[in-house]
């Protein structure tokens, strides 16, 4: 017997909850299908989790300097992983408690858990139970993606996920990957106490950013005691006893990296290919994401897709907006679109990268004449007198529009002082906006206005 609702979303992550509250608190039958956890990755292996590890080797690392800042700590500083685990834990799994809480009290809301494979455009399958609704939002998010690579199925590797469960200090945890989150659990297990090598197959760490950033989040990692090791354009993994060895180069007397544990972290794939999307006849683009138009309706009318499936974004921050969009243009007869936002994302490792629109070099390719501001965080007082002055700021400006194109800030407090730029970047104001404000001493923040009267031509 089919089970006829308003609406169906599958999938918990962080677009799907708050638009089953819209639909339902519209009156809307609902029903919210979910094959795993609630929350999706930011709960319970993103975000949330690894953000609150970031936290524990952030105060270990403070803690092996203390000496710096005049603290005396007698007996030296030691981890206990399983403590940070279980701290971990907490955080994650009460945010995972509050999310499933909230989908299940939603008054005109049913929970279905298992796995949902379309029929077809209007019907969803979830075990025994037949579904069908005129309005079907997927939000089914993302994994790490585990590229063919020569060996990687005869050794042991952890992927974000598998690390959630890492309670013990690996002695060389060697990490294939020198992006976003290879580079946070790369540092994160440095502070902790591990020996770790990161394996870049480019010639630079995140490589989608300048190469002066590129170059300054390597030297904060090598000053660490990280091993970078980039330019491995011939990967491959062998076992070596109880070691994983990872082959870099391919010709004789190549260079080889052993550790005791391996970290894939070489990017995502959206979970889109067990959810029976031929049978609804919803089309991917070649990487396997659904391909959808400006306020993310899918070539199929009826679905919507939201979040990391879609390919418009792969943050907590882009999944919520796409639920903000979605629910503007069907219950709130306002046309937004994902083209009106502006790129916005951040880095964890510490201190952090903030990026907010065009990179320098994204800027110099689109023909504008521009300004730009660069100032080292060793000119910021606030830094400074935190002990925490590596990196610096960046603003890169429309010499004729007077419009800022974007920002890139690697220093303590980036990714909160960046908003104040990206809020002006919103309104379309020219950066005098920002370059004429009286901003509160002593902040990170207060640096911009300055930064903002020194723009050269470039």
């Amino acid at each position: 017997m089919t089970q006829r609702f308003d609406a169906i979303i599958i999938g918990t992550g962080q677009a799907g909850p708050p638009l089953a509250a819209r639909l339902s608190g519209a009156g809307m039958k609902v029903a919210v299908i979910e094959r795993g956890r609630f929350g999706g990755t930011c709960v319970n292996t993103g975000c949330i989790p690894t953000k609150a590890m970031v936290a524990s080797a952030y105060a270990a690392r403070m803690a092996q300097r203390a000496a710096e800042y005049g603290v005396v700590i007698n007996g030296g500083v030691t981890v206990d992983m399983r403590r940070v685990k279980a701290r971990k834990d907490e955080i994650s799994g009460r945010s995972n408690h509050n999310v499933e809480q909230w989908v299940r009290g939603l008054e005109h809301g049913t929970i279905f858990q298992g796995h949902a494979r379309f029929e077809s455009p209007r019907t969803v399958r979830v075990g025994n139970d037949l579904l069908e609704a005129e309005r079907i939002f997927i939000n089914v998010g993302g994994r790490a993606l585990v590229p063919p690579m020569p060996g990687l199925d005869q050794v042991p590797y952890l992927t974000n996920s598998t690390m959630m469960d890492v309670d013990f200090l690996p002695e060389h945890l060697v990490v294939i990957g020198g992006s976003y989150v290879g580079l946070e659990f790369g540092q994160m297990f440095r502070r902790f106490g591990s020996r770790v090598t990161i394996v870049e197959k480019g010639p630079r760490l995140i490589a989608r950013e300048d190469e002066d950033v590129s170059q300054a989040v390597r030297d904060i990692l090598e000053a660490e005691g990280i091993d970078v090791q980039a330019d491995a354009n011939c990967l491959s993994v062998r076992r070596d006893g109880g070691n994983v060895v990872v082959g870099l180069d391919c010709g004789s007397g190549a260079r080889e990296v052993s550790g005791s544990h391996l970290l894939m972290a070489v990017g995502r794939v959206p979970n889109t290919d067990d959810l029976g999307l031929d049978k609804a006849g919803v089309e991917l683009d070649a990487r396997g994401n659904i391909r959808v138009d400006d306020q993310l309706r899918t070539n199929v009318p009826g679905i919507w897709a939201m979040g990391d499936c879609n390919g418009r974004g792969a943050f907590t921050h882009t999944s919520y907006n796409d639920y903000e969009i979605v629910a503007a243009n069907l219950l709130d007869d306002d046309p937004r679109k994902v083209s009106d936002r502006i790129q916005a994302y951040a880095m964890y490792i510490d201190p952090p990268l903030a990026r907010v629109g065009m990179s320098l070099t994204e800027a110099k390719q689109s023909g504008r004449k521009l300004l730009v501001g660069n100032r080292p965080m060793t000119r910021v007082g606030r830094a400074v007198e935190k002990g925490e002055s590596q990196g610096f700021m960046r603003v890169v400006v429309d010499a004729q529009t007077h419009e800022i194109l974007g920002a890139s800030i690697l220093g303590v407090g980036g990714d909160e002082a960046v908003h104040s730029i990206l809020d002006v970047m919103a309104a379309k104001a020219p950066y005098t906006t920002i370059s004429r404000a009286m901003h509160i001493h002593p902040t990170v923040s207060e640096l911009i206005p300055t930064l903002l009267q020194s723009m050269e031509p470039v």
